[in-house]
């Protein structure tokens, strides 16, 4: 019998786990995805004609944040991501050619032409920004049906730095000119591949004027009047705790 491996089984954005959110251990098939720690952890998909096995469940992946350690978490999105991107270059973006998986590198080879398509990531950058002492920016996006407010984020142009990114999309959400930008933290976000590069920024100048496609509201709050914000182990969670209560941010 062969060793079994630890397995991170998904259908779309849900994870199999057990009622106490514990990862299965299955035995490793011809088509599953070896990564970090060799054959013994492998990820694959669960297609939704497959039947969910007896004991366990899917969970969001969103859900297993509050749930899992930051390296478990961290590793389950490492999963997720390198499943999209497999799935999502079966074929060369050259010649059309069906790809083969490399067998030493994360690569998608075309068999005709060579070519080697490898994962990609896509930079966001997220901001806090606070006005004055006690003030802290918080926006509501417009596709948010509930009541949570968050920070000013965005992709990265093409042709742009981080920090003319910042600058960029605060001004076109919430119209308003900022300075004194600073580094905090990044964290990878799976949905679909993200890296959330983290900053701090101080108002300068302009009133709120929004976005209403990306926006349905945005307000400055006293630290002690905030409304619902993210969720705890969140990079915007951590941001808001750092900016209101000097809080380290995760590494």
């Amino acid at each position: 019998m062969s060793e079994l491996s630890l397995a991170y089984i998904f259908q779309h954005q849900q994870l199999l786990v057990d009622d106490q959110f514990q990862l299965p251990k299955v035995e490793k098939l011809a088509g599953d995805l070896s990564f970090q720690s060799g054959d013994q952890v492998i990820a694959r998909d669960l297609y939704i004609e497959e039947s969910i096995p007896e004991g366990y469940q899917l969970v969001p992946i969103r859900q297993l944040i509050s749930q899992w350690t930051k390296s478990q978490f961290e590793q389950a999105s490492r999963a997720l991501q390198l499943l999209e991107w497999r799935r999502n270059h079966k074929f060369c973006s050259h010649c059309g050619t069906e790809t083969q998986v490399h067998p030493t590198e994360y690569a998608m080879v075309c068999p005709a032409c060579r070519y080697h398509q490898y994962p990609r990531l896509q930079p966001c950058i997220i901001t806090v920004i606070t006005r004055g002492e006690d003030e802290i920016l918080l926006a509501k996006n417009a596709k948010n049906k509930g009541d949570m407010y968050g920070l000013i984020a965005g992709f990265v142009e093409v042709g742009e730095t981080l920090e003319q990114a910042v600058q960029r999309e605060t001004l076109e959400e919430v119209g308003i000119h900022i300075d004194n930008i600073q580094y905090l933290s990044s964290q990878p976000w799976p949905f679909p591949s993200n890296l959330m590069i983290a900053f701090k920024a101080e108002y300068v100048s302009g009133d709120i004027v929004l976005q209403e496609d990306e926006i349905s509201d945005a307000q400055f709050f006293k630290f002690d009047q905030l409304p619902q914000i993210p969720f705890a182990g969140s990079i915007a969670h951590a941001m808001i705790q750092h900016v209101i209560h000097a809080s380290k941010m995760p590494t």
